[in-house]
């Protein structure tokens, strides 16, 4: 699948391992950045999605978000990093009926609601039965934090384009993976005036203390490929 990135939020939060370790299925465990693994929100709007060679007439638009972890595992020839995705939303039928079926990645229907201009954003969504799951303002034009993990946005920006393979789980129990290809990378940075998750908000996942944000970036334009390749097995260990 081909497309363009119209926009592309991530939104970064520094978090204690041991509070992201029980939602990895092995053989994920936490990437680490100065000691602190890596979560987030990846806010997107994909257009003119279809398949590779079709016509860009013929691709369609949608709003996703996922709430996702920094990983790495292990493979014969040593370790690979990317991201495990725990949930994804989407404003689209299209992705909700074919997501995990036709391509990798189930999806929730949710309401997206947008306002951006050349330097500010806001985007909020709902889930399905009402309840708020995320809420975010920012703007461009900031220098990078100085209080970021991250010394710079190059190596902010680095580290997330290395993060570019995606998995999660199927509804089978198994993992499966999704590679984001997006040829001319680049990245700004973001002063976030709010952001509120349901999910990383949640003391009981992450208790007072354990979970930072750290930093934001935007992406936006940028031609992309979504590319598939063989699924892991996977099954989640006990807690």
């Amino acid at each position: 699948m081909e497309g363009t990135i119209a926009r592309r939020l991530l939104v970064n939060f520094r978090v204690r391992p041991e509070c992201v370790r029980p939602f990895l299925p092995a053989p994920f465990r936490p990437k680490l950045v100065q000691g602190w693994a890596m979560a987030g929100l990846c806010l997107i709007r994909l257009e003119g999605v279809r398949p590779k060679g079709f016509p860009a007439a013929l691709g369609m638009a949608s709003e996703n978000a996922a709430h996702r972890i920094a990983a790495e595992w292990d493979e014969d020839n040593g370790p690979r990093e990317g991201v495990f995705i725990l949930r994804r939303e989407t404003d689209s039928r299209v992705n909700l009926l074919l997501g995990g079926r036709v391509f990798p990645g189930v999806h929730h229907l949710a309401r997206f609601d947008t306002w951006e201009t050349e330097r500010r954003l806001k985007i909020a969504i709902t889930e399905a039965d009402g309840r708020r799951l995320v809420r975010v303002a920012a703007r461009l034009g900031e220098p990078w934090p100085v209080n970021s993990i991250f010394a710079s946005l190059k190596e902010a920006s680095a580290f997330f384009q290395r993060g570019s393979w995606g998995w999660s789980m199927d509804n089978g129990g198994s993992c499966e993976d999704m590679v984001l290809h997006i040829p001319s990378w680049r990245a700004e940075p973001l002063f976030v005036e709010r952001v509120k998750s349901g999910f990383f908000d949640d003391r009981k996942r992450f208790p007072a203390g354990s979970l930072e944000f750290d930093s934001a970036l935007l992406m936006r334009n940028l031609l992309h490929e979504w590319r598939v390749l063989p699924a892991l097995a996977a099954r989640r260990e006990a807690a």
